[in-house]
């Protein structure tokens, strides 16, 4: 088993549980790798805005990239690894569907944080406990560079979310962060944090000398996935699971492995 079974008890009374080390020193060299490739490509945008939710911030950085597998073949293998299968299938049960990917990187002394939020309030399943967000802590994620922070047990409510005018595009709910039991999520580099799509969370500022970024994947039992029209997921599990050869014309099973063997060997 890839998570214990305080782990799993953890993600299904509480909506979310830690992983140390869940990503070895070779993986995360290669993830890190491949965002420097981005960030040089100019891959990623700013989403912070000076508060009318479409001026491009100056003062402020949060760098996203979203969706992140087309432009990384590297970063589209990963969800293909069978350990990162095996421990959304011990979480969420068999049969899912990879949803969404994408990358947020806060740069040196400005780098900005994402508000508070349900994943729910954007993806609108019938049962929160159905989805799982897996965040990946790319560098070091401490309290002083804007970690990651959950609320226990949060998904057993339904928060008020608006617009939120600090970004070009997401939305937020108002936390109360003097009373709820906050959780600061510390993981060094290659730590994993999941939490269900009804689990509040957010991120804050990055005010340290050096940049902080974490990977987001988030799967979704396959029985929803016909929930927006037009949307393809890629299967990861159950019949419908090709080896990524349907939705990519190749099989993409293994070839994490292969890039963490030999980094660097087909970028695009």
């Amino acid at each position: 088993m890839v998570l214990s079974s305080i782990q799993i008890d953890q993600f299904a009374t509480e909506g979310y549980t830690i992983v140390h080390h869940f990503f070895s020193k070779e993986e995360t060299v290669t993830m890190c790798a491949e965002l420097d490739r981005l960030v040089v490509a100019g891959k990623l945008r700013n989403v912070s805005t000076d508060g009318d939710g479409a001026t491009p911030s100056d003062a402020v950085m949060n760098l996203q990239i979203c969706p992140l597998s087309p432009s990384s073949d590297i970063f589209r293998a990963l969800p293909f690894a069978e350990r990162v299968r095996e421990a959304v299938r011990q979480l969420i049960g068999d049969e899912f569907v990879l949803q969404l990917d994408q990358i947020f990187l806060k740069p040196p002394r400005h780098g900005g944080g994402t508000n508070w939020h349900q994943d729910n309030a954007y993806f609108g399943i019938p049962d929160p406990q159905q989805g799982t967000g897996m965040w990946i802590a790319l560098h070091d994620a401490t309290v002083a560079n804007g970690t990651m922070r959950v609320i226990p047990s949060s998904f057993r409510r339904v928060y008020d979310h608006e617009r939120d005018p600090g970004s070009d595009h997401h939305v937020s709910c108002v936390v109360d962060e003097e009373t709820e039991a906050i959780v600061p999520v510390e993981v060094e580099a290659g730590g994993v944090l999941f939490f269900n799509y009804g689990t509040a969370h957010c991120t804050k500022a990055n005010d340290t000398d050096t940049a902080r970024a974490g990977l987001a994947l988030h799967f979704l039992k396959s029985e929803h996935r016909a929930l927006r029209e037009g949307w393809n997921p890629t299967v990861l599990s159950g019949p419908d699971y090709s080896r990524g050869e349907n939705e990519y014309g190749t099989i993409m099973e293994g070839r994490w492995e292969e890039y963490v063997a030999a980094p660097g060997c087909a970028f695009e």
